[in-house]
């Protein structure tokens, strides 16, 4: 798993590459949720590198989701493929983490 980050206002934005999977880079990860938050920062995951999720990946997610659930904070899926998004369905998760196929609307949704 590789993680580049880069910040756009007051949204850090995570571009990951590779499977986001048990010992793949998770704690690196949750390290960067945690700056983020530190930081004030809202938080966009951009998976557009990212083939697979499992489990613990997504448990990862819903964790960030958690640790950034102060109003007006939040964390937010950029370029999910169709398997994270079945994923994120079957365990009733499309509903509480937003996910965009466009990084400006993902940006604009956190004014």
């Amino acid at each position: 798993m590789e993680i580049h980050g880069r910040v756009v206002g007051n949204v850090t934005i995570l571009d990951l590459k590779g499977k986001l999977v048990l010992d793949e880079g998770l704690g690196q990860l949750r390290d960067a949720i945690e700056a983020a938050r530190r930081d004030g920062h809202r938080l966009l995951l951009n998976l557009a590198a990212v083939p697979y999720i499992d489990s613990a990946g997504l448990g990862e997610i819903v964790r960030g989701h958690a640790a950034l659930g102060e109003p007006g904070e939040k964390l937010r899926l950029l370029h999910a493929n169709e398997r994270v998004r079945d994923l994120l369905s079957v365990a009733h998760l499309h509903p509480v983490v937003e996910m965009f196929d466009n990084e400006a609307a993902a940006l604009a949704s956190f004014s």
